[in-house]
């Protein structure tokens, strides 16, 4: 193995090691250590849409991308956020007129503050062992996906968008993230949910896949290979969640309005 690769991976789980008990901690005491850590690293996601994409206003996007974000994480009422978010929406449109980028600079409203926010918005909603449950979906898919898919490689997924990303990985990933979510229905589940909660792990698998690709064409539209460097061995804040964002919404809604751990 290459010495540059092996420190990108020793960096890379490092920094893993470091992040994800950090996270648990947060999410495991909830209020205000969770929700403060939210808008922290949602204040690097807005930073980071607002200077990927070439523009000639980054630190107005920027505090519009912020605001949004605040207001998901801290506002109670629905109807606020939803006209926050689409208020700022319109306002970067026209804001943006002269823009190259219009189109991405807009859409980073809806995906920092839909993406971002549905996961204090899960939280909120069912609380920790639910969320937990729904993060290590996403950590056993970018797993699974990692070690299937440079062991195994063979036929690309997307070669066009993400060159690295392979069906072995995909289905590495997803089968990864049913016998997590196995194992974890057998500790905090009664066994009747045990094939409910396999089937969503593997279309998360699927969805958080489908996120990291969007985000891959972005970037490679844009000639960048990483969102930012702040996160050592992974790029940027957007690199880490990029999968995330994307499940997200789906899993809110289905939590919100089906079972869950707690029932």
């Amino acid at each position: 193995m290459e010495k540059s690769k092996l420190n990108k991976i020793v960096k890379r789980v490092v920094t893993a090691l470091i992040l994800i008990p950090i996270v648990i901690g947060a999410l495991y005491v909830g209020f205000p250590y969770l929700h403060l850590g939210a808008l922290i690293f949602g204040g690097l996601m807005a930073w980071e849409w607002s200077t990927m994409i070439p523009n000639k206003n980054a630190v107005v996007y920027a505090v519009t991308y912020s605001l949004c974000i605040v207001s998901a994480i801290v506002f109670p009422s629905a109807v606020a956020i939803a006209m926050l978010t689409l208020g700022s929406a319109l306002f970067i449109w026209c804001k943006a007129k002269e823009e190259n980028h219009r189109g991405l600079l807009t859409l980073g409203v809806f995906y920092i503050t839909i993406g971002f926010g549905s996961v204090v918005w899960l939280y909120n909603t069912v609380g920790f062992v639910d969320t937990l449950w729904f993060l290590l979906m996403v950590w056993s898919v970018d797993t699974g996906g990692y070690i299937f898919g440079t062991t195994i490689k063979g036929p690309k997924l997307a070669p066009k968008i993400s060159p690295n990303k392979t069906w072995a990985g995909l289905i590495g990933g997803a089968l990864l993230s049913v016998v997590v979510s196995i194992i974890y229905c057998q500790i905090f589940s009664s066994q009747d949910h045990i094939v409910f909660y396999a089937v969503i792990g593997g279309i998360i698998a699927v969805v958080a896949q489908i996120g990291d690709l969007v985000e891959s064409h972005i970037k490679r539209s844009l000639n960048i290979k990483d969102s930012s460097n702040l996160i050592p061995g992974h790029g940027g804040a957007f690199d880490r969640v990029d999968g995330l964002i994307f499940a997200a919404p789906l899993v809110f809604l289905l939590f919100k309005y089906a079972v869950s751990f707690g029932m």
